[in-house]
Formats: structure tokens, C-alpha cells, sequence
């Protein structure tokens, strides 16, 4: 499936700990999402992956959280780096 990369970002923090941001944008979407975004967002902090947000074929939209994975509702990539923002910044108080 052609795909065209819209956004590639890595981002090192002061603690160590680092995040990445990649989306494309597809032609067709990924089964079963109906949006033509494919995404990864990751915050990595000590080697482990504490929140991350993914789609992927035959499993959708959802998003990972210390270690536990939720269903998430995909609106748009700037609500979605909004959410992945968010959930660093509620997980950061909580570790």
C-alpha cells in the first residue's frame, strides 16, 4: 500500500527519556479503521515503552499506558498528538 510519511519526530527529553512521533498518510485505510492515517506515537522512558499510540491492521485505533492497552477514538492527528501529549504529562505524575 503507497504511503506518504506526513510527520517524523523524535524528540529527546532532559530525564532521559525520549519520544517519537511518525504518521502517514495512506491511500486506503487499515482495516478496521475508516480514517487514511497510519501512526505510531512512543514515549520511552527507562528502556520501557510507558504510552504509546498505534493502529494496525485487524486491530485499529488504541494506545498503550504503563503496561496496559485501551481502545482509543481517532479524530484527528492534532487531537491525537494532543492525547499522546496528555497522557505523558498525567503518566510523568504517576511513575
Amino acid at each position: 500500500m503507497a504511503s506518504h510519511l506526513i510527520l517524523g519526530e523524535r524528540s529527546e527529553q532532559t530525564d532521559g527519556s525520549f519520544f517519537e512521533i511518525i504518521v502517514w498518510r495512506l491511500l486506503k485505510p487499515i482495516p478496521p479503521c475508516t480514517h487514511l492515517f497510519k501512526y505510531r506515537l512512543v514515549w520511552i522512558k527507562d528502556g520501557c515503552r510507558q504510552i504509546g499510540f498505534d493502529n494496525e491492521r485487524g486491530k485499529g485505533d488504541h494506545f498503550h499506558r504503563l503496561g496496559k492497552e485501551y481502545v482509543y477514538t481517532f479524530v484527528s492527528i492534532e487531537k491525537l498528538i494532543d492525547d499522546f501529549r496528555q497522557e505523558i504529562e498525567k503518566c510523568r505524575d504517576e511513575i
